[in-house]
């Protein structure tokens, strides 16, 4: 298979439908790339070759007893949050790097049973904190435009894998922007579906009620091909919510004729480089010439969003992580005088900085004395950011803006300086206070790196969401660019 072969995945289907290459010839072609080209970026922490090739000969199979559903025998890049039953699943932590699953998270089941193909587990940030990629015990991700900048995170390394070619398709996380975030860092496409929406079974937790599983590609198109296998009640997971099966590409063909976008006069003020205003306005504007209605709108909580993110997720994600003890799997530290030796180096030494700053934080934040203080506080913000959301949608279908404030940033920019590396989710943590889904798709570029937009849709609104993102994708050639050192 030549380098030419189409990066879309409904051209990718289409070419295995028709014969023109097998799965196995895919597969192949991908393992390839990734040998040539991973070393460059660090996208991947576990490659399954002789399992992906078995898993490809297994939907050959399928193709040619015309069992085979739309995404049969397309590789995918899985996130190592999400548990594979007989291969590593490491959170990209120490803490987890000898952890060999012993099942299958309901979002791995899903994928193995459409017959989509697991090239590997990616890199991201540890247990899905960070903005960056770069607190993995693996060494940081690269982004595919720049190898000095970041890809985003915590989903950087499949963010980065699409982006560079390394997987047509990939899984994600999204616990604070932590898929949208790495898609408008790469140039790719990226969706945090409503809380509930897709099962967090056999995803390890950091936050529990803001974590959301979700796809990452290309296109908006080839989002909905995914979502349409991701999505789905389990009873496993008591906030997996039970709605009837939906086909996610059916409104794809709907356009913005007469579509109602919001755009809050909070998402463009100082913290915004004005070159991304100016970029996401030009995104907009296209969108306004196929039919959409703009109007400015107002979220009065959103400057709130980042100070009750701070204290909730890390309350969270302190209780979440308590289990990892070097008792029951996981890392244990070498001969531990007690048990109290036992937990304190286990965990000292098994977690990274960046884990252990918010344990701290969240500790603190629930401990008796400040946990009206701070938590219970930071929940009330949240009811109103919920209810500033549920306001503007009274008045219009969708929310627009920028995905981030500003293009990739430097690798080792803001390493030591948290706060300021908090702060490139400014635009994205209140979605996931509210649960609402939200989708970043590639709006143009910036002095050669990528910019998103992001666009925000009331509860179970994905539909609507990856139809706007697909008008646009129409007219726009963003998410077709691919780094030169990867083309």
């Amino acid at each position: 298979m030549s380098e030419s072969f189409p990066r879309g995945v409904a051209e990718l289907s289409a070419g295995l439908a028709a014969g023109d290459f097998s799965s196995v010839e895919l597969t192949r072609h991908y393992l390839a790339r990734i040998a040539n080209h991973d070393a460059a970026v660090n996208a991947y922490i576990t490659v399954c070759g002789e399992r992906a090739l078995a898993q490809a000969a297994a939907a050959d199979a399928r193709r040619a007893a015309g069992t085979a559903g739309a995404l049969t025998g397309i590789p995918y890049a899985h996130k190592d949050i999400f548990c594979t039953r007989g291969v590593r699943t490491s959170c990209a932590s120490r803490m987890l790097d000898n952890f060999v699953a012993p099942y299958d998270a309901h979002v791995t089941e899903c994928l193995d049973r459409a017959g989509l193909v697991m090239l590997g587990k990616t890199n991201m940030d540890e247990f899905a904190m960070g903005s960056s990629n770069e607190s993995s015990y693996y060494g940081r991700t690269c982004n595919p435009w720049d190898p000095g900048r970041v890809p985003g995170g915590s989903s950087g390394g499949s963010a980065a894998a699409v982006a560079a070619g390394l997987a047509p398709l990939a899984t994600g996380t999204d616990t604070g922007g932590s898929i949208r975030q790495p898609a408008a860092l790469c140039g790719i496409s990226g969706l945090k579906p409503t809380y509930g929406r897709v099962s967090r079974f056999g995803m390890i937790a950091f936050a529990s009620s803001l974590d959301q599983g979700g796809p990452m590609a290309r296109s908006a198109a080839d989002l909905a091909l995914m979502l349409n296998v991701m999505a789905g009640f389990d009873a496993r997971d008591s906030t997996s919510v039970e709605r009837p099966d939906e086909d996610f590409t059916a409104p794809l063909a709907n356009g913005v004729d007469g579509l109602r976008i919001g755009i809050p006069r909070e998402y463009f003020g100082a913290e915004l480089d004005p070159r991304v205003g100016d970029t996401v306005h030009a995104a907009l504007a296209e969108l306004e010439r196929r039919g959409a209605r703009l109007s400015e709108i107002s979220l009065a909580s959103a400057p709130l969003a980042i100070p009750a993110y701070y204290v909730i997720a890390p309350a969270e994600c302190s209780s979440n992580l308590s289990r990892f003890d070097g008792v029951r799997y996981g890392y244990r530290c070498a001969d531990p005088t007690d048990l109290t030796d036992l937990y304190e180096r286990s965990r000292s030494e098994g977690f990274g900085a960046e884990v252990k700053r918010r344990i701290l934080v969240g500790t603190y934040a629930l401990s008796s004395g400040y946990y009206d203080a701070y938590y219970r506080k930071a929940q009330q913000v949240r009811r109103l950011i919920k209810e500033d959301f549920a306001r503007a949608f009274d008045t219009v279908d969708l929310i627009a803006g920028p995905t981030t404030p500003a293009p990739a940033f430097a690798a080792g920019t803001h390493v030591d300086d948290p706060v300021t590396m908090y702060l490139s989710d400014v635009y994205t943590t209140a979605v996931n206070l509210a649960g609402l889904p939200a989708l970043s798709v590639p709006a143009g570029f910036l002095d050669g790196l990528p910019v998103g937009l992001q666009l925000i849709g009331n509860y179970f609104d994905e539909g609507r969401l990856l139809a706007t993102g697909h008008a646009l994708q129409q007219v726009s050639d963003a998410h077709r660019a691919v780094p030169p050192a990867f083309a």
